[in-house]
């Protein structure tokens, strides 16, 4: 497993480019995909620290992602995105989808400030300051 490695799956380039590059400056090293088939495609198990997907995506949306990603690598933490209006609504849904709640530190809110984010994604990895 590479330190810090983040797989990141938005269907929306300028985002993923954004949060990308802004990952990257501050250490993570981050592979990215515009494609949810793509991405489950390339998914290398025991690879990624942590995956952020997007929830509200074409083709496959990010918690049909989810159960596919958990059946190749059951261990990798995953996390999404989703807007602020469709949070709570999303949040719900997982029940019905993934079998169970995750934890609502695992749902990111769209928009975040990307200070916000690093210290989000620092938290759920169990990533100490010193180590990035």
């Amino acid at each position: 497993m590479t330190k810090n490695s983040i797989l990141l799956i938005d269907d929306e380039p300028d985002i993923t480019f954004t949060i990308k590059n802004i990952l990257e400056h501050n250490g993570f090293k981050v592979d990215s995909f515009t494609d949810p088939i793509s991405a489950l495609d390339h998914y290398q198990i025991n690879f990624y620290d942590l995956v952020i997907l997007d929830i509200k995506m074409p083709k496959m949306d990010g918690f049909q992602l989810y159960v596919k990603i958990r059946e190749k690598d059951p261990k990798v933490k995953i996390c999404f995105l989703t807007a602020i209006a469709t949070f709570n609504e999303e949040f719900r849904k997982t029940r019905l989808v993934v079998g169970k709640t995750i934890n609502e530190d695992y749902f990111i809110q769209k928009p975040i400030k990307m200070e916000d984010l690093i210290k989000k994604l620092a938290s759920i990895m169990n990533i100490k300051n010193k180590d990035r």
